[in-house]
């Protein structure tokens, strides 16, 4: 295969991944208003990362005097404004609770100048669909996007565990100067973080001592750590690499481009004809036997009924197209998701310079993950720099909450079981719900308005705040 080949094939498979995502303007309906804020705060200092990316971000939602502060962590590829739909439910249910949603430094690395324009009103699908993609098969489109050279960002290689860790306890210093109780939570790769927190070494006292309770959504630690071998290995491979994860083998920022600019299209255009159906680069297995509106068609891909199996942890329960109508709609009925919702988690909208995907992610946040190991010190650790090693050391009065779903399963609520058996924590601490044969990897964020998951955090939260 040609160079341009490999780059099309590529750009293919990005499109598999994002053009399945999102959709168009249900609204909150009757809700109260939420309040929603966006600030920064300074970063760990990482040695040979510039001043300006030495920082950390966090979408605040809710009032700012609420005393109480859910801190919620991304997993891998996501960012802030995923949590938000959700953040808005929970603290509409708990009064004395704010949702606090941590941005990474990585994300400060993204262009959103022209999604900025269109969620102002400034700028049509078909404009950025030009600026972030198209200019990549259509050389006349000279106005464009820029690609980041890994040369020039290479200090990321060193953006692990460590850096997180750093960073999420300023986030948790700060939530704890409201004066009430700070709980902290994640999906996926961030609930492995959670854990990574919870049992990090802070000058002797576990990283849990600023925490009243723990909430794993879908993931987790797992108790065996990787060999020191294979963290030597992944390693040196990072370093001959790309300081980037390729997410289901799609480089950087391909998957970001596709899932910022298509779910910013499907909201300011839900019922067009789907620019990517019609695009010849677009995978058959992701195209509807007929032609869809946007909103269709990223249904379509992303459902768990018609999404293929490559693209399970970005799937949801969404709905299926209409029976009838040219361009082929999106039928929400019977949905556990609206594909609304799920648009509003991704595109950040609402928000300029934020959406739901991280565009790069850091392949040492991921490589790193593997030596948590339910905070048990072990030999991988001095290789990754990772100081989880309290998983015996946390307070026995922590609650700690587990949601398992279709990737993560009872496996979620045995690492949690695991992780308080091991300090002692009394089993009517915890909660465990294993929602894994009705909910995909999104679901328990995104489901509205009957949300299993939200039906048992809320009275988790109301009874430590």
């Amino acid at each position: 295969m040609t160079a341009t080949g490999r780059k099309l094939a590529l750009i293919v498979a990005a499109i598999a991944l994002c053009l399945g995502t999102l959709a168009p303007s249900a609204g909150a309906g009757n809700q109260p208003k939420v309040d929603v804020r966006f600030r920064t705060m300074k970063g760990f200092e990482s040695p040979g990362t510039p001043a300006k990316y030495n920082k950390v971000g966090v979408i605040e939602v809710g009032p700012s005097d609420a005393e109480n502060v859910l801190v919620l962590v991304p997993g891998t590829s996501a960012s802030a404004a995923y949590f938000v739909p959700l953040a808005k439910d929970v603290v509409r249910k708990s009064k004395r609770w704010q949702v606090w949603a941590i941005e990474r430094r990585e994300n400060f690395l993204e262009d959103h100048s022209v999604l900025n324009q269109a969620k102002q009103g400034k700028a049509t699908p078909k404009e950025i669909f030009d600026y972030y993609l198209g200019f990549v098969t259509d050389p006349s489109i000279t106005k464009h996007f820029q690609f980041i050279p890994d040369a020039d960002v290479g200090f990321a290689r060193d953006w692990g565990m460590r850096v997180e860790v750093e960073d999420m306890r300023r986030v948790v210093k700060s939530a704890k100067q409201k004066g009430g109780e700070v709980v902290l939570g994640g999906h996926s790769l961030g609930g492995s973080m959670t854990t990574a927190y919870a049992t990090w070494d802070f000058n002797g006292q576990a990283g849990a001592r600023d925490l009243s309770g723990l909430v794993f959504i879908d993931g987790g630690s797992s108790p065996a750590p990787v060999s020191p071998d294979e963290a030597t290995i992944r390693l040196q491979a990072l370093a001959n690499g790309s300081p980037w994860l390729s997410f289901g083998g799609i480089p950087a920022p391909y998957a970001g481009l596709f899932n910022a600019s298509g779910s910013t299209g499907v909201k300011i255009a839900p019922n067009e004809p789907s620019l990517g159906w019609s695009w010849p680069a677009l995978p058959a297995n992701l195209k509807p036997p007929v032609a869809p509106t946007n909103e269709g068609q990223y249904g379509y891909a992303l459902d768990v009924k018609t999404s293929p199996m490559g693209l399970r942890a970005a799937q949801a329960h969404l709905g299926q197209l209409k029976e009838s109508g040219d361009p082929r709609g999106w039928d929400g009925t019977g949905a556990l998701t609206p594909i609304q919702r799920y648009a509003e988690m991704f595109s950040g909208w609402g928000l300029q310079n934020r959406d739901g995907t991280a565009w790069y992610h850091p392949q040492r946040l991921t490589i790193d993950s593997g030596a948590i190991a339910a905070g048990n010190a072990n030999d991988a650790q001095s290789i990754l720099d990772v100081r989880a090693t309290h998983g015996r050391d946390l307070p026995k009065k922590l609650r700690i909450y587990a949601f398992g779903a279709a990737l993560g399963g009872q496996r979620v609520l045995d690492g949690a079981t695991i992780l308080a058996d091991q300090s002692g924590i009394p089993h009517d601490r915890l909660v465990l719900v294993n929602g894994e044969a009705d909910y995909s990897h999104n679901d328990p964020n995104s489901a509205s308005p009957t949300n299993k998951f939200l039906e048992n955090l809320t009275p988790f939260l109301n009874k430590i705040g």
